[in-house]
């Protein structure tokens, strides 16, 4: 099993297997990855000739993938074959109809025709899941890519390639302030959060004030506040400010993860607090860089006991597993969260 950084390594020395499958719980990520694999296989002009792609969760028969992978390229020496969201190659799943078959199909993957790439993802239903038995089975016989979250320089350096493809530079100190305040890992999110600050400073140098007021000022002080109706009980409060951020056009998913984060914070610093590190050291630890920001979030955590802001996290985690695998109204999720962490 390899991670995000082996594979990308792997591709740049040309070397290419016959049968992937990418596991985690950041399709964007996954997506991404994917793409680069493609383009690595199929030169752009013969893409449409070269590439099937299968639903792996309305897939009925296999077979249809498997006359896919053992019919010829066009024009080509490779061809790809994509099942996405395979839940089928992970145990649990009795729904997809797939998965009684999970021994066939793993005997068929390893004799993957020369001609072919056949690649596999499937998604974790939570970021503390880890791949299990199947996964491991066939991690024998094929490449499988583990593609957790990145971070540090290899975050950096995914985001401001996000950056550049706008036509944008960013000094490294600004960029790494960016990814600060960016906590939460979410490439989809962040590269959302890029485009608005491109077009924030459209047709000018990106300053780190622009970064602070976009992303300090207007979303984190908003948590802020959501978070303080929370620890005051003031639920009629607290949904008016979620349902304020919403029509502000804030996507639910990034504020879910903005709470979660602020609890994640509040939880550290009343552990910091209650163990007896100062003001300085808790800043550093934390990586927090507003002193405005820290005293209000010193204040909040005074009106949590830890036990309550672990059952919040938990609560955040809980909502986050329901909005990916659930046919729900997201708002209405993120509604009840508010209305159980309250209780």
């Amino acid at each position: 099993m390899v991670d995000i950084v082996t594979f990308n390594k792997n591709l740049k020395n040309g070397h290419i297997e016959n049968c992937y499958l990418f596991c985690g719980s950041d399709e964007f990520l996954i997506k991404e990855n994917i793409k680069t694999l493609i383009g690595k296989v199929i030169k752009p002009d013969f893409i449409d000739l070269n590439y099937v792609k299968f639903d792996g969760s309305s897939l009925e028969d296999f077979n249809t993938v498997i006359n896919a992978c053992e019919t010829l390229p066009f024009m080509s020496d490779k061809k790809v074959v994509l099942v996405y969201r395979a839940s089928f190659m992970v145990e649990g799943d009795y729904k997809n109809k797939l998965s009684g078959e999970f021994k066939n199909i793993h005997s068929y993957l390893k004799n993957v025709p020369e001609h072919c790439v056949l690649i596999f993802y499937c998604l974790f239903k939570s970021k503390r899941d880890k791949p299990g038995k199947r996964i491991y089975s066939l991690d024998k016989d094929i490449c499988v890519v583990k593609a957790d979250k990145i971070r540090g320089y290899q975050l950096e350096n995914k985001v401001q390639e996000f950056f550049h493809s706008r036509g944008k530079d960013i000094k490294k100190v600004d960029l790494r302030v960016f990814c600060n305040l960016m906590d939460g890992n979410n490439l989809s999110i962040i590269e959302n959060e890029v485009e608005k600050l491109c077009c924030y400073t459209y047709g000018r140098d990106i300053k780190r004030e622009d970064m602070q007021k976009m992303f300090l000022s207007n979303n984190e002080e908003d948590i802020f506040d959501v978070v303080n109706a929370i620890s005051n009980k003031n639920l009629k409060e607290a949904v008016h400010l979620l349902n304020e951020l919403i029509y502000g056009g804030i996507k639910i998913n990034y504020i879910l993860t903005m709470i979660e984060r602020q609890f994640n914070i509040l939880f550290k610093i009343k552990l910091l607090l209650e163990g007896g590190k100062q003001k300085v050291e808790i800043m550093k630890t934390l990586n927090i860089r507003s002193e405005y920001g820290y005293n209000i979030m010193v204040q909040q955590s005074k009106k949590f006991t830890l036990k309550q802001l672990k059952r919040s996290i938990q609560l955040c985690l809980n909502t986050e597993r329901n909005m990916k695998s659930l046919s729900i109204d997201e708002r209405t999720e993120l509604e009840l969260l508010i209305i159980n962490t309250i209780a």
